[in-house]
């Protein structure tokens, strides 16, 4: 089936005839190869969430790390954000990577690409699997697992990219909501099946033996391992259908398949130069230098690098395709839209990537006061699922209004109601840091949280449609890989930032940071696009 021998879907006719079929098909294939790609990325949070509730709840005898701490065990404070550092280098690694994955389809061909992607996260899933069921495991055997699972994060732009050229221009908005919106979901299942899985022996003797531990007296088993074992035989069976079910298109210019799959592992390798970078400064002491201007500068060392790395280190014939699609950074719009679409995919992910530790070390522990450290008794489980999964299913809506009324109205009216949401937040996070009774302010914040995620999935959806619109074909599908590279450094970001206010007990002042932020998104995009008399309306 692999490469189709025509693909006009402009063509009304063609369309009608045997277009719409053939996109379908891919679409829907992609939808859940995606939806694993997000699921694996993403749980190391929910990973770092279990880790950390053994170890308090062993008193520091299981997984007590001593890493880059002179050998000896962290407090409490310095516990937590440590491992704020796995989801960080997830992030980082799969915002990276999501650079060659914007250039891939051209000169990989899309099947190729979704094939390899599925097929090289069955080594993190696996390996996590078998890592955590060692408490005495390294933390860098840890990190090195977190950054392998950024294949994941990669492949959102490639996946983008490869369904932008299926479907014609007047139906943009819905396809790409569709394909991120329920990618995206991979977040909630994730969340939602890791704490189900990590309760059962579902692998029998083959998942290895469970964690005992002790709350009020009763004794409970914890399967950790699980939360990464249980994506493997999922991954392989998605990733044979892809092999066998999608299609490569007949203008991309990717050989064969043995080609394209070589490309597509050399441009991995590639991108891995640049996170490998970032990842090392992320962990080495920088002295006395700002922790803010240190977390930002990684990024861009981490960019130069991968992007260098692909101008000069690959072949002759796949470079000439690079340089091609190079061109997007001479577009103005190219960087504004950048901007703006850091502010909903890139906080969607941080926010989904911090959640699950955010809410234990706010809510979980009381923070001040006489009874400073003891357990407030909140299962947060059962509630950390339900704003990505609002965030995820709510995207196509963004870009099924956008199609209605226009992509740059719905970001404006969006935006506003996201800079409410998120300083809401910051003081419902302010009051429980400073209450001995922190839980009391869960729920309003966990309301006010899912507002927020609703926010950044409409916001998704509109942002996709604008670019759809503002840009043509060629440079269309390597503009959304790109600026969804860029936003997904927000995988790293946030959880970083979060990590750092944390240990200094002013969480509340990342979100307020992140509410200027937006602020100035809002003003960009009046200017550019949403206001009369606009440059580009859209």
């Amino acid at each position: 089936m692999s490469k189709l021998d025509r693909w006009e879907p402009e063509d009304e006719t063609f369309w009608e005839t045997q277009g719409k079929k053939v996109a379908s098909r891919n679409l829907w294939i992609s939808i859940p190869n995606l939806l694993l790609a997000f699921s694996v990325w993403i749980y190391w949070g929910m990973v770092a969430k279990y880790i950390q509730k053994l170890h308090f709840a062993t008193d520091g005898s299981l997984f007590n790390f001593t890493f880059m701490n002179h050998g000896t065990p962290f407090d409490e404070k310095g516990y937590r954000a440590l491992l704020f550092t796995l989801p960080a280098v997830a992030g980082l690694a799969g915002a990276t990577l999501r650079i060659p994955n914007s250039f891939m389809i051209a000169i990989c061909g899309g099947r190729n690409v979704k094939f390899m992607t599925t097929v090289l996260l069955i080594l993190p899933a696996l390996g996590a699997g078998i890592a955590l069921q060692d408490p005495n495991t390294p933390f860098y055997v840890f990190i090195l697992l977190a950054a392998l699972s950024g294949v994941g994060g990669g492949a959102f732009a490639s996946s983008m990219s490869n369904i932008s050229f299926f479907y014609p221009k007047r139906m943009q908005g819905l396809a790409l909501g569709l394909n991120a919106g329920l990618g995206n979901l991979g977040v909630s299942v994730m969340q939602f099946v890791i704490p189900w899985v990590t309760t059962v022996g579902i692998f029998g003797s083959l998942g290895g033996d469970p964690y005992e531990y002790t709350v009020n007296a009763q004794t409970h088993q914890l399967w950790i391992q699980n939360a990464g074992l249980v994506w493997v035989p999922i991954l392989a069976f998605f990733a044979i259908l892809a092999f066998f079910m999608m299609n490569n298109l007949p203008f991309h210019d990717y050989g064969n398949t043995v080609t394209g799959v070589g490309r597509f592992l050399w441009l991995t390798v590639l991108g891995y130069v640049g996170a490998a970078v970032g990842i090392v400064l992320l962990i080495l002491p920088w002295g006395g230098f700002p922790i803010i201007a240190k977390t930002f500068l990684i990024v861009v060392v981490a960019v130069a690098v991968t992007l260098t790395a692909m101008r000069y280190m690959t072949p002759n014939d796949t470079r000439k395709g690079l340089q091609k699609q190079f061109e997007i950074f001479h577009e103005k719009h190219n960087w504004i839209m950048t901007y703006l679409y850091v502010m909903t995919f890139g906080s969607f992910i941080g926010y989904a990537n911090a959640f699950p530790k955010l809410i234990d070390d706010v809510f979980g522990v009381v923070r001040t006061g006489a009874n400073a450290g003891a357990s407030t008794g909140l299962h947060s489980a059962g509630y950390i699922f339900i704003g990505a999964g609002v965030g995820a299913l709510i995207r196509p809506v963004g870009g099924w209004l956008s199609d209605k009324l226009g992509g740059a109205r719905v970001t404006h009216w969006d935006t506003l109601i996201m800079i409410v949401a998120t300083i809401t937040a910051g003081w419902l996070c302010q009051q429980a840091m400073a209450s001995e009774h922190p839980e009391n302010y869960f729920i309003p914040f966990l309301i006010t949280f899912i507002v927020l995620f609703a926010t950044t999935g409409i916001g998704n959806g509109s942002t996709f449609r604008m670019i759809g619109v503002i840009f043509d074909k060629d440079k269309r599908g390597p503009v959304l890989g790109w600026t969804s590279a860029i936003a997904a450094y927000g995988a790293y970001l946030i959880p970083k930032i979060f990590g750092e206010q944390i240990k200094a007990g002013t969480p509340q002042n990342a979100l307020y940071g992140f509410a200027v932020y937006y602020a100035t998104c809002l003003v960009v995009n009046w200017w550019y696009y949403a206001r009369k008399n606009a440059e580009i309306p859209c």
